[in-house]
């Protein structure tokens, strides 16, 4: 979590209350309507808590992605290298085979 996550979920939660405040005080404002204050500000945070969480889970899923990829990318070489060497050496043999059967075939 950056700190400007931080500070974007405090703006978020500040203007919930200043916002709440005054369109109250249109209404004729009372103590009693603090409750309604506090539970736009309790909502407003938890919404904020919720899309930071969202942001770490993503982050966490994207980093496994990318280590699987990783991981996958480096067996593919692997596997490349192998069948690389394996398709030499079946190149090999053949050429020496066509090799001794022209030396046959021409004696």
């Amino acid at each position: 979590m950056d700190t400007r996550d931080i500070v974007f979920s405090v703006v978020m939660v500040v203007s919930s209350f200043v916002l709440t405040f005054e369109w109250l005080g249109r209404f004729k404002y009372s103590p009693a309507n603090s409750l309604i204050i506090l539970s736009a500000m309790v909502m407003v945070g938890a919404l904020a808590a919720m899309i930071l969480s969202l942001d770490t889970r993503l982050r966490r899923i994207e980093d496994t992605l990318e280590t699987k990829e990783r991981s996958l990318r480096i067996n593919i070489q692997s596997v490349e290298h192998n069948m690389d060497r394996r398709m030499d050496e079946v190149i090999n043999i053949v050429d020496g085979a066509v090799e001794e059967f022209n030396r046959r075939k021409y004696r």
